[in-house]
């Protein structure tokens, strides 16, 4: 009997170890899956700030190129606004009719020719002549010289005004009034 007892004993014990070596992979299978969940939150995380800092680098580079251009388009400015008093004179002295038709038919070609290819050239670097004649004043864009009449519109330009890709660089003088119909 001692060696049925000592069989049933080994079968309790093989029976306690199975059930210990199952509870043990229960635990290991929940710690892995409680390690998995943790690592797919990591991924979610690390993803998420992957994608937020690419966004940003994108943006940063949208507007550095945007910043260039601008600088392109403006790093003339300083240059052209000095040569806008060229242009002025150029336009004084084309209107003043009566002095400049008695000036050789040759030689106000000539000018004229330099005048045209310098506008050329200015406008080529974004140059444009402001024209509000007829428009609402606006002290944003204009210079009123004379406004003793009533109203609210440009009825004259004394002197041109120039802008550079939209930015003025020299605001023209007007005069201001009543639109006439």
């Amino acid at each position: 009997m001692n060696d049925e007892n000592d069989i049933k004993i080994e079968a309790d014990e093989t029976l306690d170890d199975s059930v210990i070596a199952e509870e043990t992979a229960l635990e290991t299978v929940k710690v892995l899956k409680e390690k998995l969940k943790k690592a797919v939150a990591e991924k979610h995380e690390y993803l998420n700030s992957w994608q937020r800092d690419k966004a940003e680098f994108i943006n940063a580079r949208k507007r550095d190129e945007e910043a260039q251009k601008d600088f392109a388009r403006f790093s003339n400015e300083s240059l052209i606004s000095e040569l806008i008093p060229v242009l002025d004179s150029f336009n004084m002295a084309m209107a003043n009719k009566e002095a400049w038709e008695k000036a050789d038919k040759n030689w106000r070609v000539g000018v004229e020719y330099i005048a045209n290819q310098l506008k050329k050239i200015l406008g080529e670097f974004g140059l444009k002549e402001i024209d509000p004649i007829g428009k609402k004043f606006d002290p944003m864009r204009d210079e009123a010289i004379e406004d003793g009449k009533q109203g609210d519109t440009v009825t004259t330009v004394i002197q041109k005004g120039y802008e550079l890709h939209g930015k003025v660089l020299k605001a023209p003088k007007v005069k201001i009034g009543e639109e006439t119909k």
